[in-house]
């Protein structure tokens, strides 16, 4: 049997991971992120999901965690040690990427916006974006040498909804689903085609931006669980790829073996 590498993405909403045969993903699962999970709790879940596809946790020999979260980072690696046997690889300082970063302070970036961009580069082989839908809207820029120059945070689909919603008592709670209308006629129908279409226009708004910095031929992908409920109404994201950051943590752990 091929060897299994576990690869784990925590954010700060869902917790994504996967399993790869060689360069091939065998499965997938998402689960919500539980700030307080213990490592027996996080091997507990990853058993119980594992065996819904007929995967045993002997079969994993490697693995590799992204975590968003900095208290469940340590509680991922203490769970491969006990249960797996073996030391987790966790993105972070002194970990190889093959990328060079241009950032003023490296620790600041989110590992996984630079799994992202360790992946879309693989992919590109030229200058990239990655729009990465998730608690925040994150756009990561990479040269057309493969160096990573930086990005742009803004405040994610759920989070706005959030805060539009806490802050106007008369305003209901949405499901971000596909507007009617540009122009709604109910509330609801005005809150969701106000969030859909200005989320669309403000990732347009930037990628359009960082085009005219990085070149004209700059592919952006996008990634993240949103992105499926913004991208159909965005002009200038190139392609879709939801298992992004898995195949990012795949290629960084090639380069630490």
């Amino acid at each position: 049997m091929p060897r299994v590498l576990l690869v784990v993405d925590v954010g700060n909403t869902q917790t994504h991971f996967g399993t790869f045969a060689g360069p091939e993903l065998q499965e997938h699962w998402r689960f919500a992120t539980v700030r307080v999970s213990t490592a027996d709790e996080l091997g507990a879940a990853l058993r119980n999901l594992l065996e819904l596809r007929d995967v045993a946790m002997a079969d994993i020999e490697a693995s590799i965690v992204s975590s968003t979260v900095p208290s469940l980072g340590p509680e991922w690696c203490a769970m491969a040690s006990r249960y797996l046997g073996h030391e987790m690889l966790a993105v972070g300082p002194g970990v190889r990427t093959g990328m060079p970063i241009r950032y003023d302070n490296p620790r600041e970036i989110g590992p996984d916006r630079l799994v992202n961009s360790v992946a879309a580069y693989e992919r590109v082989a030229g200058p990239c974006v990655v729009v990465d839908f998730g608690t925040a809207i994150t756009y990561d820029a990479i040269s057309g040498e493969g160096e990573y120059l930086g990005g742009i945070i803004s405040p994610g689909v759920e989070i706005s909804l959030e805060a539009l919603t806490e802050r106007a008592a008369a305003l209901p709670r949405i499901d971000i689903t596909a507007p009617r209308s540009l122009i709604g006629k109910t509330t609801v129908d005005a809150i969701r085609s106000g969030i859909v279409y200005g989320t669309a226009g403000q990732v347009d708004a930037i990628v359009r931006r960082l085009r005219e910095e990085l070149g004209p031929q700059t592919h952006t992908i996008a990634t993240g669980g949103l992105s499926g409920a913004i991208v159909p109404y965005c002009a200038t994201i190139d392609e879709v790829d939801e298992l992004l950051t898995l195949t990012g943590l795949r290629l960084i752990h090639e380069k630490n073996v």
